[in-house]
């Protein structure tokens, strides 16, 4: 067993948390070390180019922060070289393709169900209520009945995995809006309608996928790939590779999944231990392909509902960047969710293929004559936090253990939330912050690295 020097801060994880842990430091003259279990950096914002010519994130991201600073910062990152590009996103359901988000977009459904949809959602804003107890609850508030079982409920079972009853409304935010009923009748009387996604533009490299937006930080940081942590002894302040070899640390960042961090950690107690587990979350397959031509959609993404759709949602990343496929060509990235919890996958990634190309065809994405000139299938074991009634309790207990001993925790997987990348990187930034307060160090007059 061989050791290293003691770092003064190391980061698990390289990430938008992570690297935005490491800009932090760096900004305030301070040196870190990232370990990435990964041969490759970006976690869940990593992008891969197929057979030199085809790029695909890992899953589907975009950049749509209203925070400037952010903007200003990852628009540097690529020498101003990126995409902006106006927001257009659709649903599909049952034949039909309907504007997004449906709830204000009811023009060419059945009558009868346009009907069904808005008495129900009279009713449901007429009657006095309380406080939801759970997802299920607030949909039916805010929508009536008919219209949460028909979309959002459904496209849940697809998307979260579990059903709408078990889950908490912590995590809604903004992505979930509530019009008002003039706006329901007059998406239901017209098919022009305002738009009123919270995605109105989003940002998107021209070049290289989404990470491009991170290569300046590595020089900000001392990234060591490929260095699987198998323990933590947070007393010691060490960290264990699978290799045999020991890092000290002063300080220690983790933006690590908490089901994977906590058994890790040396003495964790049982109750830690039993909390760790109960986190769910759902893993995501996407089948990534590329065709003969680009009018696949006029939509940067869709949301598909029918339950005997194998997909849950589309993007095409050739409308985010001309780049990613050579010119002419199309690309579609399906997602296919899964969950250890709620539905346990019953298939290799490579299962999810054909069941994904015959659905873009029976939906009329695919046509019969169109040529798949690529294919593959990956996994994202952690996709979305699933945000069940079992959460809250979970990660306050392993929250105040890491507190405990000193770990410092942030990130999606680290906070255990629902967040964006730019909330990803300022959560590692804060992060950071922690670890600067704690040793009381002072900004330096003068910026580093500018």
């Amino acid at each position: 067993m061989s050791r290293r020097r003691r770092e003064q801060v190391s980061i698990i994880g390289a990430g938008m948390a992570g690297f935005g842990a490491a800009h932090r430091l760096h900004a305030e003259g301070m040196a870190s070390t990232i370990y990435e279990k990964k041969p490759y950096y970006g976690g869940h914002t990593a992008s891969f180019v197929f057979e030199g010519k085809y790029t695909f994130d890992d899953g589907p991201h975009i950049s749509f922060t209203r925070n400037e600073r952010i903007q200003r910062l990852l628009a540097g990152n690529v020498d101003g070289d990126y995409q902006t590009i106006q927001a257009r996103v659709d649903n599909y359901w049952r034949g039909r393709w309907i504007k997004h988000p449906a709830q204000c977009n009811l023009f060419g459904l059945p009558p009868a169900l346009v009907t069904d949809i808005i008495c129900d959602m009279v009713d449901a804003r007429a009657q006095e209520r309380g406080e939801p107890a759970n997802y299920e609850e607030w949909l039916v508030a805010a929508y009536g009945r008919t219209f949460a079982e028909t979309f959002p409920m459904q496209y849940g079972r697809k998307y979260h995995t579990a059903e709408a009853a078990l889950m908490s409304t912590d995590w809604l935010g903004p992505r979930l809006y509530v019009p008002d009923l003039r706006e329901v009748l007059a998406g239901a009387l017209s098919a022009v309608t305002s738009d009123v996604h919270y995605v109105s533009h989003f940002r998107y490299p021209s070049h290289g996928g989404f990470v491009s937006y991170l290569h300046p930080f590595v020089a900000t940081t001392k990234l060591q790939l490929g260095r699987e942590i198998v323990e933590v002894d947070a007393s010691a302040r060490q960290l264990r590779f699978a290799d045999g070899e020991v890092a000290g640390f002063e300080h220690l960042i983790s933006s690590m999944p908490l089901p994977e961090l906590v058994p890790k950690i040396t003495g964790v107690p049982d109750r830690v231990r039993r909390a760790s587990r109960r986190l769910a979350c759902t893993s995501c397959v996407t089948v990534n392909l590329v065709l003969d031509r680009d009018d696949l959609s006029d939509a940067h993404w869709t949301y598909f509902y029918d339950a005997d759709v194998f997909f849950t949602r589309l993007a095409f990343p050739h409308l985010q960047s001309p780049h990613n496929v050579p010119p002419g060509m199309g690309a579609i990235q399906a997602e296919v969710y899964y969950s250890a919890k709620y539905r346990p996958m019953d298939r290799a990634p490579e299962g999810c293929i054909d069941p994904v190309i015959a659905d873009l065809r029976r939906c009329g994405v695919i046509r019969d004559d169109d040529t798949i000139l690529f294919s593959n299938a990956t996994v994202a074991p952690y996709a979305n936090v699933i945000f069940d009634h079992d959460r809250a309790a979970a990660v306050e207990t392993v929250h105040a253990f890491l507190d405990e001993v000193g770990i410092v925790y942030c990130g999606r997987y680290g906070e255990w939330g629902y967040q964006w990348t730019d909330e990803a990187f300022i959560s590692g930034e804060n992060a950071a912050q922690r670890v600067l307060d704690r040793i009381g160090r002072v900004a330096p007059t003068v910026a580093v690295g500018r």
